[in-house]
């Protein structure tokens, strides 16, 4: 479980560390702001994949579907472990070809949602999702692209604002079938 209240303590340390005074008007309540923040934007820190997988593992039995579900422009945020930077204006694409079963469209993107809220790297979280989806749905045929600023390159360091990193997950026929990777795009 995320420490709120060692989260506090850091907080004021820092400010302290600033050469600022935590007791100023505007900073008295900025450690227990923060923590609060960080309690809900690193959610996922409290969960495992397989813990994310049965909280939005809804499937429903679909024995007959041969088309590939595909679902688009996933909003969602994470933060850079390196600078425990914003990674901002994130869009997932996430794809797979049924086994059996298809999941809840809503939950592919509480899945991108809370594999996003914790310490991450931008390639851990596609494979992450592609894992969960896996998992969940059976299907060894799954593909996550992600598409991705990071406050670390456009606000500090080389400062390039129009930066975007790409990242691709592909497995299974994703993987061998060229043919499928065009609608990832």
């Amino acid at each position: 479980m995320i420490d709120t209240k060692a989260i506090e303590t850091h907080i004021r340390g820092i400010l302290e560390a600033l050469g600022d005074d935590p007791e100023r008007e505007g900073l008295r309540e900025t450690p227990q702001r923060v923590a609060k923040m960080y309690e809900e934007v690193f959610a996922g820190m409290n969960y495992t994949n397989h813990d994310i997988a049965q909280m939005f593992g809804k499937t429903f039995e679909e024995t007959d579907s041969r088309e590939m579900v595909v679902m688009k422009d996933i909003d969602f945020f994470s933060y850079c472990e390196h600078h425990m930077a914003l990674m901002y204006y994130m869009k997932a694409t996430v794809a797979y070809l049924p086994k059996g079963k298809v999941i809840g469209l809503s939950k592919i993107a509480r899945i991108c949602d809370m594999v996003g809220r914790r310490l991450q790297l931008q390639e851990r979280i596609g494979r992450d999702i592609a894992d969960i989806l896996t998992e969940v749905t059976g299907s060894e045929d799954v593909a996550v692209l992600i598409e991705g600023c990071h406050s670390c390159m456009t606000a500090r360091g080389i400062k390039k604002p129009g930066a975007k990193t790409l990242s691709v997950e592909l497995r299974g026929r994703f993987k061998e079938d060229v043919s499928l990777q065009m609608y990832l795009k």
